[in-house]
């Protein structure tokens, strides 16, 4: 039989056995179905990608001859799992989420534009940036235009905008792209449609913002920052104070922390929400293959799993037909707020997540 390893952005169609994962928790691959999905090859002294090494000793419980238990491989590994009839869902670890997010240089990516081509977070090294998350799904759609303002009036002090849609369903964002960047010399607007950059930036709601400096270093980690004060009365969030912020970091080199401080302040991940994120993962896979009341499953269990997250939960509505905007968000939002959880993160509120 075959199966879907849903991986690293990819999905790898692999070789498996018949006794897969229901009965045993194990789905028994072939060996270079693993290669092929997760980018591990199988030498004599264990398993290696690029300079990591997986010895033997720690993979004897996980290999049979040329069959690899993928779930117990990527549980060596460290990796959530996430399983359905045909299908398996690997994400990524905690530690290695974290450690991404508090390198060097900001997690760089590729993402597709409203017309499919591609781009690069890179492409922008030299700039000042602001990656602006957003949603159809959420009022901040309206701040779009606001936000291509304020591009177009920072961009000769080297500044640009690019702000990234997490709809699942791109034709959801493109009209607000669309009327968003109508005029002038447009930022770069973008989707992420599979959650890649959204788990990448371990983003809980949106708006989220980053500010991230011309040498690709995060000024500034994960914000809620608005550009109108459309929600305010809602947020508590007074969009003129990070507006003025963000012109002081661009035009005197002032974010407001210093290295230490970022770094300090930048928001890491945890095994439940890549766990979370994972599930997500396999139940936006099962929506896509019509096979929706596994789908509803799945992202029920991601909802369980980290309640936080709003950009699971809220993201997945107009998926399940459920309006974003109606009771059943506030229902979700008040419940969010009685169990002491912020729907909101500005920064300077960080110690209290």
């Amino acid at each position: 039989m075959r199966i879907t390893v849903v991986a690293d952005g990819r999905e790898v169609v692999v070789e498996a056995r018949g006794e897969e994962a229901a009965a045993s928790g194990r789905v028994w691959v072939a060996r270079d179905g693993v290669e092929a999905a997760l980018g591990w090859e199988r030498k004599d002294y264990g398993w290696c990608r690029e300079e990591a090494c997986v010895p033997v000793g720690a993979v004897a419980g996980v290999e049979k001859g040329e069959w690899v238990d993928l779930v117990g491989f990527a549980g060596v590994l460290g990796r959530p799992v996430a399983v359905a009839e045909g299908v398996v869902a690997v994400g990524v670890s905690a530690g290695e989420r974290a450690d991404g997010l508090v390198g060097e240089v900001a997690p760089d990516f590729e993402l597709a534009d409203v017309q499919g081509k591609s781009h690069r977070l890179s492409d922008l090294r030299g700039r000042k940036v602001a990656l602006v998350f957003w949603a159809s799904w959420c009022g901040c759609r309206y701040d779009l235009a606001a936000w291509q303002a304020q591009h177009a009036a920072l961009a000769p002090h080297g500044f640009a905008v690019v702000s990234v849609a997490l709809d699942r369903r791109p034709a959801d964002a493109a009209p607000w792209i669309t009327e968003a960047l109508a005029e002038g010399d447009p930022h770069t607007a973008l989707i992420d449609a599979d959650g890649h950059v959204t788990d990448l930036y371990d983003v809980l709601n949106v708006p989220t913002v980053v500010w991230i400096d011309a040498d690709g270093k995060v000024a500034r980690p994960q914000d809620t920052q608005f550009a109108t004060d459309l929600f305010r009365e809602m947020s508590g969030i007074d969009s003129s104070a990070a507006l003025s912020a963000l012109k002081r970091w661009v035009t005197q080199d002032e974010s407001g922390l210093t290295p230490d401080e970022t770094r300090r302040a930048t928001r890491r991940t945890t095994p439940e929400r890549q766990r979370a994120r994972t599930e997500a993962a396999l139940a936006l896979w099962l929506h896509r293959q019509g096979r929706d009341d596994e789908a509803a499953a799945h992202f029920a269990e991601a909802e369980e799993l980290a309640p936080e997250d709003v950009t699971i939960w809220r993201g997945s509505m107009p998926l399940l037909g459920v309006d974003p905007m109606g009771d059943a968000y506030f229902s979700r939002r008040d419940a969010m707020v009685k169990a002491g959880i912020p729907v909101y993160r500005p920064l300077e509120d960080w110690h209290n997540a």
